[in-house]
């Protein structure tokens, strides 16, 4: 699926945007060459972030995660769909009040930023990952959202990998509260540009010089290529050969998992 000269290419770059779940692991389960990829990244003096668009787990709590598998990086190597929508409403409408949807990660970050948590009249609905999820839930946000609260999705994942298998992601859940409010989320996780952009200002690294590591085409291969990165697709997720030449576009590499990148 590559051969040596492209793979020589994409280890000289200097820095690395990675995605978690169906790269790094399957729910609590470490994927094969990890270990061996993050210990290249450091050996080689790489910058690296995790962009995640799974909203559910704050930074630290995703540092403990990983350090739970025997990986052990700071908290600041990550950044999530949480951060990058508490930064969009922030920014919007310092102040705010949000009827939220979500799990600690997407309440602490919110919180963090200042936005009210409201279940009366808030000025948002923001819904995120969460397995805490109910026909209530449904039915407030969909008040809420007639009587003029903004809908606001954490990211467009419509699934992601569990350890049994493919589970429903974000846009999944959010789906009966647009049909039934007849109102269109607006999404900030990848491939929104507001979140690549973030994660290349943190990563310090130019464009040209960095790579998006991603295992969908729809989020993390269309935001690398949109973003001007070179891309590299592992099929260790959601994406197969089959699946990946549906799209009208495709990644610069192609590896089973992002062990090869260490190899």
């Amino acid at each position: 699926m590559h051969n040596a000269p492209d793979l020589a290419a994409l280890r000289d770059k200097l820095g690395f945007l990675c995605d978690m779940d169906g790269v790094i692991y399957h729910g609590d389960r470490l994927l094969e060459g990890v270990p061996e990829f993050v210990t290249w990244l450091e050996k080689n003096g790489k910058q690296y972030l995790f962009l995640t668009n799974n909203s559910g787990l704050t930074p630290p709590e995703l540092r403990q995660k990983l350090a739970r598998m025997g990986i052990d990086v700071d908290a600041s190597k990550f950044y999530t769909s949480a951060l990058a929508t508490a930064r969009f409403l922030h920014h919007q409408s310092p102040g705010c009040s949000a009827y939220i949807i979500g799990d600690p990660g997407l309440f602490n970050a919110l919180h963090d930023t200042g936005i009210l948590m409201n279940d009366v009249n808030p000025d948002y609905v923001v819904v995120g990952e969460t397995r805490n999820y109910s026909y209530d839930h449904i039915a407030r946000a969909v008040r809420h959202v007639k009587n003029g609260a903004k809908l606001i999705g954490t990211n467009p994942d419509m699934t992601a990998p569990g350890e049994t298998g493919i589970i429903p992601a974000c846009r999944a859940l959010i789906a009966p509260i647009e049909l039934a409010s007849e109102r269109k989320a607006y999404y900030i996780g990848k491939p929104n540009a507001l979140m690549m952009r973030t994660g290349l200002k943190l990563l310090g690294v130019h464009t040209a010089e960095a790579v998006m590591v991603g295992d969908r085409m729809d989020t993390d291969i269309v935001a690398g290529i949109e973003t001007g990165m070179d891309t590299v697709l592992v099929l260790s997720g959601v994406t197969d050969i089959k699946r990946m030449k549906s799209f009208p576009y495709r990644p610069q590499y192609i590896l089973n998992g992002v062990g090869e990148i260490a190899a």
